[in-house]
Order: structure tokens, then sequence, then C-alpha cells
């Protein structure tokens, strides 16, 4: 059974994974067997419990304890509770808490990209993508449109972190992903050696339409989206064996690439 533990003492060091640390001190580069992320809300929670990932504690306003957060805490076994007030856990954290909830989980190794790629058919690849939010939106979109696995390069802002985690409605813990050790042209022939065509989302003139009828017909597609503002580097685009643009109307030169990835992901899935 959860221990429930009314706060009183704010300088618990229990509390610092949600008081004190950052996003980046959570993530724990130096020792990332030690890595841990914060999961937020009852359905991004249970997401994470369902799919075997850790929970280390809990932190709970106090009026959630027996409401939607019940079913969560009842799931997580003798760890850690916190609880308090809504105004005082939105002065502990700096912010309300989704849903009145979130939870402290344990970070798993990494996979290797080879390995959870090898029986894929429809590959998301994120290229310095920085915005937690856009990525969030991105893994949605992927998991809804049936893409397979989605690979991050190192520049690319962690899937695990609170909002995105949040945005993708635990979407990251149902789609197969991992972050790429490199993103280099080495990375990307190995990727066609598996048999993957490589599209690059971009906006240039030398470019397919993303209804080709042509890309329709692959049988492995490995999609690449860019960086906010940027887009993807020259080197990148020019390794791809397709590039490829969405078409637009009303003057309108591009989307946001949380949007473009949601209308590439459904143009693209396998038919």
């Amino acid at each position: 059974m959860a221990q429930i533990i009314y706060i009183t003492d704010f300088s618990d060091p229990r509390l610092d994974v949600y008081a004190r640390l950052t996003e980046a001190q959570l993530l724990n580069r130096e020792f990332p067997q030690e890595g841990l992320f914060i999961a937020e809300s009852p359905k991004v929670i249970e997401r994470a419990l369902d799919a075997g990932y850790t929970p280390v504690s809990i932190l709970v306003e106090t009026d959630c304890i027996k409401g939607e957060s019940e079913a969560v805490i009842n799931r997580v076994g003798d760890i850690p509770v916190f609880t308090a007030p809504k105004e005082v856990l939105k002065n502990l954290t700096g912010y309300l808490l989704t849903r009145g909830l979130l939870c402290a989980m344990r970070r798993p190794p990494l996979s290797d990209f080879e390995e959870i790629v090898k029986d894929a058919s429809r590959i998301v690849i994120l290229e310095d993508v920085m915005n937690p939010t856009n990525v969030g939106a991105i893994f949605r979109s992927a998991a809804a449109m049936g893409m397979d696995a989605v690979l991050l390069t190192p520049g690319c802002s962690n899937p695990l972190y609170r909002r995105s985690a949040r945005v993708s409605m635990g979407t990251v813990f149902q789609i197969d992903w991992t972050i790429l050790p490199s993103w280099d042209r080495d990375v990307r022939e190995k990727l066609k050696a598996m048999g993957f065509k490589t599209v690059a989302m971009a906006l240039c003139d030398n470019s397919v339409s993303i209804d080709d009828e042509k890309l329709k017909g692959e049988e492995k597609l490995a999609i690449i989206l860019g960086t906010e503002g940027d887009g993807l580097r020259e080197n990148t685009i020019l390794d791809c064996d397709y590039t490829v643009k969405i078409p637009m109307y009303h003057n309108v030169d591009s989307l946001n690439v949380a949007a473009a990835s949601a209308v590439a992901f459904w143009e693209l899935k396998k038919r």
C-alpha cells in the first residue's frame, strides 16, 4: 500500500525531484543509470506504468487522492506519495499540476537504433528539434498515424521531459524510440543498408510532392524532420533519396514542424 505523506518539511530531499532539480539534472548524463523523469497527469502516468516504467514517488494534490488519481496510487505499491493542497504544490513546483498528479520514474537504458527499426516499415527521424512541446506533439502524431519508431539526433529535446511526455499524451511510452549516438553520413548509410529510403521534409524547389505515387510504393521510409525555423541541414537534404514538400495555399510558406509531421505521417503511412 502507498505511503501517504503530508508535506510539512519542504527541505525533504525526496522532494528535490519535483522542486529543485532541473530536467537536465534529472536526466543525469554522467550517471544515466540513475536518471529520472517526471510524468504528469493520470493518463500519462498510467501509460508509463503499462509500458513497464518504474515509479519512485508521487506528488499529488490532497483533493485528488480519492479522485482520478486513485487508480494510479493503487498501482504503485509502497512508494512515497507526497501530498498537499493545490496552492502549496504550485508554490513548491512553480506550476499547477495537470490533473493534480506527478510521478517521478526511473529512466530505462536507451535501445540500439538498429534493433528498434529492424522490423519497421515507417520510421521518423527528428534532427535537432529542440522545443519539447513540438517533440511531444510529433510523438502523438507518429503514434496516431501508424509510424513504427522515432529516432532523435543528440541535439533534440528529450522525449521524457515533463512537457514532452504530457503533450504526447503518454504516447512516448507506446511507440519505440531512441536517441542516435550521432547524426552523420554513416548513420544514414546504415539506414539505407537496412532498406530504408530517406525522405527529407524541406522547402526546396527540387522536391517531389508528398502525394507522389512513387513515395507511396516504397516498402521502407525514414521521414526526416528538421529543427524549428532553420529546417534540415543542407548535407542531410543532399544525402536523402527524396526531398518532399507539402503543397501550400494562400501564400503560406511553411507549417510548424509538429503540424507538418501530422500531414507527412498521414500521407506517407504504409498503405
